[in-house]
This record gives structure tokens, sequence and C-alpha cells, in this order.
């Protein structure tokens, strides 16, 4: 088992496990609902990942889960690495579980993980104007990231965004650095 066992001390990250898989799909659905309420229907009916791409996830080391204090997932974060950059490509948080710093705790994790790597950057791309989605990543420090300084990885990712219509609402590439400012 990859990381390390919550024995009921309390919420906490951990790598995700393949036993995860199912739950993510379920924090995915629910988190997903949120998009109704500002007529993004087609992105609330977006199905999540299957269970062979998070497998390939958890494989990579690139999951994680936070857990309550019986180690069940209420959300979690999936990472690539786009350009040499630790690329957040998901992070989602149940409904019930929202509004506690779930999401920042996640992506800190995943910051932490691309330090560890040599990294340099943590990048992802999102929805403008969704309240949870650019302005919540601003006030964790990211910046809209121009696209003239893409790389070639990035710019085929958001190409491909564009092709699932995904800029139907406008979007953007955001990063931070991995190693905060002084």
């Amino acid at each position: 088992m990859a990381g390390p066992c919550n024995t009921g001390s309390g919420p906490m990250i951990r790598l995700a496990h393949s036993d995860d898989l199912g739950q993510l799909q379920t924090i995915e659905r629910a988190a997903g609902e949120a998009f109704r309420s500002l007529g993004m229907d087609q992105i609330a009916d977006d199905e999540p990942f299957p269970v062979d791409v998070l497998q390939e996830y958890v494989s990579a080391g690139r999951a994680w889960v936070y857990v309550d204090g019986l180690d069940y997932p209420v959300a979690y974060i999936l990472v690539d690495v786009v350009d040499g950059n630790a690329h957040v490509e998901q992070v989602s948080v149940h409904p019930d579980q929202a509004h506690q710093g779930i999401g920042r705790e996640l992506l800190h994790a995943a910051r932490v993980w691309a330090r560890g790597h040599g990294m340099h950057r943590q990048t992802l791309s999102t929805f403008r104007d969704v309240p949870w989605n650019a302005p919540y990543y601003r006030r964790l420090g990211f910046e809209v990231f121009d696209a003239g300084l893409w790389g070639p990885e990035l710019t085929r990712l958001m190409e491909h965004e564009a092709e699932l219509g995904l800029t139907r609402w406008p979007r953007v590439a955001m990063w931070r650095p991995v190693v905060p400012p002084a």
C-alpha cells in the first residue's frame, strides 16, 4: 500500500489506492453538479475519468486523496507533467465537504510533490468566470499564464479543450511557482 494509512486519527492526505477509484468518480459527479447553477449543464453532465485512466494516475503516484478519519476519500487531485511543470489535471471536493480548505490543501500537497521533483511551476487550466475556478485559484497565488508563454504540451492541451467545446465558456491557463514567494 502506497502512502500512510489513516487509523482513525483524523482527516489527512494520502496517495490514492486502486480501491479508491469508484469513490473518485462519485466525488467528481457530485462536485460537477454545482455547474448547473451557472447554466453549464454540459460540464455537470461530463463523465469522470474511467477507472483505467484513474488507475494510471494511481500507478504513477500522481493521485492524492483527502480522507476523513475513517480513511474514506472526500476529495482528490490528479497531476500530470506538462512542459516539465506539475499540471493539475483535476481537483474535486465532494460538496458535503466544500468550503473547508480541502482543495487548497490538496493543491499544496501537489505543489510540495512538484518541488520535490525539481519542477518550478504548478499549472492548470480552468474556467475564467466560475467563482470556484479562476477567482479561487487567484486567491491561492495562481496568475493567468499568457498563451505566448505556453510550452508545446500546454498549447496542445488548451487546443484539445477547445475541440471538446469547453471554450464555450471562457477558459484560462494559470500558474504559480512551486516555491512560494518570500
